[in-house]
Formats: C-alpha cells, sequence, structure tokens
C-alpha cells in the first residue's frame, strides 16, 4: 500500500503554523506505515536543501520585500499582475509561514494587489493574458494556504473578494477565452482569434495549478490545450511557436514549456512528452540567449517533472550561473526588471524546498 499525502488539501492551522509543516514528520509516519511507495521520499519531499541554495533564495527574497510597493506590487521594469504573481509564488515556496511569518506583510499586500487588478466582469488580470495566467497560477498556490481573514485591510470593506473567489474568476476568464480561439489555445489578449505556445503555456499552468487546488476545470478545456501542444510539436521534441509543426525553429523554452506541459496534464504516455523530455535531457548544458529567466523557470520544473536524475544534475550549474547574477543587494537583474529576474532565478531553485503544490510529482 502507499500513503499519499496532498499538500494543497491541507488548511487547518496547529500551533498558528500551517498544517504542511507537520507534512515531514507524516511522512514518516507514513513511511512506516507503508513499506512500498510510489516514489522515494528524497523525491517528493525533499532532502536537505543546499547552503547555497538557501543563502541566494533569503538574499532574494529580502530583496523582494524590500523594494514592493505599497500597492503589492513591483517597480523598476515590467509590471502587471503575472509579475506581482511570480514574486508571491517566490515567497510562499520559501517555506516561511504566509500569514505569520516574517514575509506576512508582503505575501497579504501581492495577494490584495493582483485581486484589485482583477477586472471582477471578466475575471481578466492585466496586462495580458502572460500576466493573467501567472496571476492565476499565484492565487491558485494561495488558495488555501493564505488566510483571507487576514488579507484584506478594514478600509476595503465592501470591495473584498476571497482568494477562492478571485481564482475562479481567473479560470472563468482563460476557459471563456479558449472558446474563442479558434486554436483551442491562447494569446495575449482574452479575445484574441490566433494562439501561441508560449502564451499558452502560462495559461494551461494556472489553470492546471487551479484544478490541482479544486476548482473546477473541465476534461476538455485541458484536452483541447494539450492537443494544441501536440499539433506544434514534431517527433524531435522541437516545438512551434505557433503554426502547428511547420513552423519550426530550435527553442529549448518552448521545448521546456511543452515537456512541463503534458507532465502536470497527465500525458506522460503521450509520444509528445516524451520526445520533447528527450530533447530537453540530451542538452542540459545548454544556455539560453533569448529569455534565459523563462528559460531556467521553466526548464527546472521540465526536467523535475520528467526526469528526476536530469534536474539533479542541471540545477547544480543552475545555482552556479544564478549566484554569479546575483547582486550585492540579492537581485538578480533582467531585461524586464529586477523584480522579475529575481523572483524567475528563485522559482528556479525552488524546487529544493517542494513547498509549492505545483511542484508537486
Amino acid at each position: 500500500m502507499s500513503i499519499r499525502i496532498q499538500l494543497t488539501d491541507v488548511t487547518t492551522e496547529v500551533g498558528g503554523r500551517p498544517f504542511s509543516y507537520l507534512c515531514t514528520a507524516l511522512v514518516a509516519v507514513a513511511l512506516v506505515a507503508a513499506p512500498v511507495c510510489g516514489q522515494g521520499p528524497s523525491i517528493r519531499y525533499g532532502a536537505q536543501v543546499p547552503s547555497d541554495v538557501k543563502l541566494t533564495y533569503e538574499r532574494g527574497l529580502k530583496y523582494l520585500a524590500t523594494t514592493q510597493q505599497e500597492d503589492g506590487s513591483w517597480a523598476g521594469g515590467q509590471t502587471g499582475g503575472g509579475i506581482t504573481g511570480l514574486c508571491l509564488m517566490a515567497f510562499l515556496a520559501s517555506g516561511e509561514d504566509p500569514n505569520y511569518g516574517q514575509y506576512n506583510v508582503q505575501v497579504r499586500r501581492a495577494v490584495r494587489s493582483i485581486i484589485r487588478s482583477q477586472n471582477v466582469s471578466t475575471g481578466y488580470i492585466p496586462n495580458s493574458m502572460y500576466h493573467h495566467g501567472f496571476a492565476c497560477l499565484a492565487l491558485a498556490e494561495a488558495y488555501g494556504t493564505v488566510n483571507d481573514s487576514l488579507v484584506w485591510d478594514t478600509n476595503d470593506a465592501g470591495k473584498q473578494r476571497s482568494i477562492g473567489e478571485a481564482l475562479e474568476l481567473a479560470v472563468r476568464c482563460s476557459i471563456t477565452s479558449q472558446q474563442k480561439n479558434p486554436q483551442g489555445a491562447w494569446r495575449y489578449s482574452p479575445d484574441a482569434r490566433d494562439a501561441d505556445t508560449s502564451v499558452a503555456g502560462a495559461v494551461m499552468m494556472g489553470l492546471l495549478a487551479a484544478r490541482n487546488a479544486g476548482i473546477e476545470v473541465p476534461d476538455e478545456v485541458v484536452d483541447k490545450a494539450i492537443k494544441y501542444f501536440h499539433s506544434n510539436t514534431s517527433d524531435s521534441g522541437m516545438v512551434a511557436y505557433s503554426g502547428g509543426i511547420g513552423g519550426m525553429g530550435e527553442s529549448m523554452n518552448r521545448s521546456s514549456v511543452a515537456t512541463l506541459v503534458s507532465a502536470v496534464g497527465k500525458r506522460k504516455e503521450s509520444k509528445e512528452f516524451k520526445a520533447t523530455l528527450q530533447h530537453i535531457t540530451s542538452r542540459l548544458d545548454h544556455q539560453e540567449s533569448g529569455h534565459p529567466f523563462y528559460f531556467r523557470y521553466y526548464m527546472a520544473q521540465a526536467l523535475f517533472q520528467g526526469d528526476f536524475d536530469a534536474w539533479t544534475k542541471w540545477k547544480e550549474e543552475n545555482i552556479q550561473i544564478i549566484r554569479g547574477m546575483q547582486q550585492d543587494d540579492g537581485s538578480v537583474p533582467a531585461n524586464y526588471g529586477p523584480a522579475y529576474g529575481t523572483a524567475m532565478s528563485l522559482l528556479s531553485l525552488a524546487l529544493d524546498f517542494r513547498f509549492l503544490p505545483i511542484y508537486e510529482r
């Protein structure tokens, strides 16, 4: 027999701390009661986090904490719900208690910022469907973990929405957008009639995280989106930006996104997943010149979901790269701004912590 503990189902607090902090102890008990497990505890729950990962992560969080604006967002580059969502996930992924830990103020501000920016009629979180997808993912990771009663200030009376309500609205927007789209996927605008695998990946991960959190996402929505990715995937594992496999071109970014979507979407038996996974695992030394932060963010998750040994090997170089880029103030500069670069970099390291539900294998 095997015992599975779903972190996403845990909302109880014990002694003022989320019950998820007890999972390590529960895992130990479960392993005694269940000697035969589907995967080892170090894969599912993590082993000791390397000291250089902890130090880099702590410095990055301090930078994000000190540069967050009063409204919960971050300035100095690209702005919108997606950037705020990525920074929020960086805090949630660290294992600090989001309600009472040292970064609880930053967590609450970020959640409020995302919800306030949302169109209450359509559920859309600007400034594009990229932002919407990342913000939806962040809300899904916060749902059931962040205490709604602590999020809002007293002067917000009458305009409060719970995280669950905001997440359901965001999911509805994504589904409505897909229904309007002849490709069965997404692009920059919620009303777009064309699509690309990059934006589609961001939106899909938000939907899959919401589904994991217990929000209803119909199977046909997932099936249609997976079909879109597969229609853009060649036998070599290369993935087109749009237009089907004829619009090919080397991009480890897209192959990583497609691998991750298929893995979390439970399509690991598909030939397309096997092709993209083989494509990225055979190029572990690859460094992307275009959108390198986006690449490391998705490559880390794709390898972790698809090939644990390959991820273990790849992450050693990744931490050295990020340490080399990190500035004295803890930031990681990027074309889209230091908040983006720092959050994306930290999230590529956060699989060592295994606190985000979306990082479960």
